[in-house]
């Protein structure tokens, strides 16, 4: 039997990176998945190459910071698989400056995206986990939430969601329900990628600078993310409740 059959999981931001990790890794394991992004192209192509490998998958075109969309997307997810077991609040956006040059649009993005997002959708499906005594909510957070030049934005955004982890974890932990987060060091996606641009240097030598600091050696993938985000949701992680895991191949302060 594999390890997520007969659960239903929600994944956003899952049309590609880690997300899309994510959202492969669990319904390689056996669960439903519905995944979740703003790129409906992009997460067309995701869910279709999916659903070519007989997983069963939805796909729900969805603004994370739009509650409108956010319970529009539940209440699909609930009327095709009726229950939702398992949240991975993963979407998320980068708009790097420094503070000086930070507009209020840059801010309001970022923190809309990642913490409004996180709220709303957590909001919408802890009803459904809080009447079946059972759910696991995961939030991508980030090494950032360290402090991290040119991301004041990002790095208050992520260090909030290492807050809102803790406190579900206090208010839904009675009912059956562990929140936990996962804190991705350097990761090879497009978003580093974009990272490379914004500072102008080519993506191969960002690669090669960051793993030169890291000490196993190498850069993350998103599998190394998707991976830790499956130890969380697990059966046998039922004790593990409130936790930041730092993914990033050293020790994090």
């Amino acid at each position: 039997m594999k390890r997520f059959e007969n659960r239903v999981a929600v994944v956003t931001g899952a049309s590609r990176g880690i997300g899309k990790a994510v959202a492969s890794a669990f319904a390689k394991e056996g669960a439903k998945v519905c995944l979740v992004d703003i790129n409906e192209k992009a997460l067309e192509e995701t869910v279709k190459g999916l659903k070519e490998k007989g997983y069963d998958v939805m796909a729900q075109t969805a603004d994370v910071s739009k509650r409108a969309q956010v319970e529009a997307a539940v209440s699909a997810v609930l009327g095709q698989y009726d229950k939702i077991d398992i949240l991975v609040n993963n979407a998320g956006v980068i708009r790097d400056n420094l503070l000086f040059k930070m507009t209020d649009e840059d801010w309001d993005t970022v923190m809309n995206v990642h913490l409004k997002g996180a709220f709303l959708f957590s909001k919408a499906v802890q009803q459904n986990m809080v009447e079946n005594k059972y759910g696991r909510i995961i939030n991508t957070s980030s090494t950032s939430a360290l402090g991290n030049r040119g991301q004041a934005n990002y790095a208050a955004a992520k260090a909030g969601l290492q807050g809102f982890t803790k406190t579900l974890a206090i208010e839904l932990g009675k009912f059956g329900i562990t929140t936990n987060a996962v804190a991705p060091g350097f990761i090879e996606t497009d978003m580093t990628k974009a990272t490379a641009e914004r500072i102008g240097v080519d993506f191969n030598d960002f690669i090669q600078y960051n793993q030169s600091m890291i000490p196993v050696g190498r850069t993350g993938k998103p599998e190394d993310i998707a991976n830790a985000v499956l130890f969380f949701a697990m059966e046998e992680s039922s004790f593990v409740n409130g936790q930041v895991l730092y993914v990033a191949g050293g020790p994090k302060d």
